[in-house]
């Protein structure tokens, strides 16, 4: 289960890294040079250029564009996990459960079931069970 766990950091962070290196900076040119990860709201007043500067100052700010990346992140990330365990799911054997020997057998006069060791049935009286 560990293993799992650490399979499952490293994957989100290689999910992370293709989201904000490969995945948005198409996004971003298409948008009109838009890079998501430098949008934030400076709650403050002042302007700042990047957030390096935004943090460098210390300053409180709504981080949008980290927020976009990183729910972006968490579609795929799922989204993966979900085809895994669906593919995992379908690989997996289906238990085989052996049918139960019969407790029971049917009277052959009066037809009602009496327990597999009887000699004679206890409805009927029958003796050729």
């Amino acid at each position: 289960m560990a293993v799992g766990f650490i399979f499952g950091a490293a994957f989100a962070t290689l999910i992370k890294s293709l989201v904000a290196n490969v995945i948005m900076p198409p996004i971003g040119l298409l948008l009109g040079r838009v890079d998501f990860s430098q949008l934030f709201i400076s709650l403050d007043g002042n302007a700042y250029a990047t957030i390096a500067e935004l943090d460098k100052a210390g300053a409180p700010a709504i981080k949008y564009g980290l927020f976009v990346n990183d729910t972006i992140s968490f579609v795929i990330l799922g989204f993966v996990m979900f085809m895994f365990i669906k593919s995992y799911n379908k690989l997996k054997k289906e238990e085989v459960v052996p049918e139960a020997a019969p407790t029971t057998k049917v009277c052959s006069e009066c037809a009602m079931e009496i327990p597999i060791a009887a000699k004679k049935c206890g409805h009927c009286g029958n003796t050729a069970v």
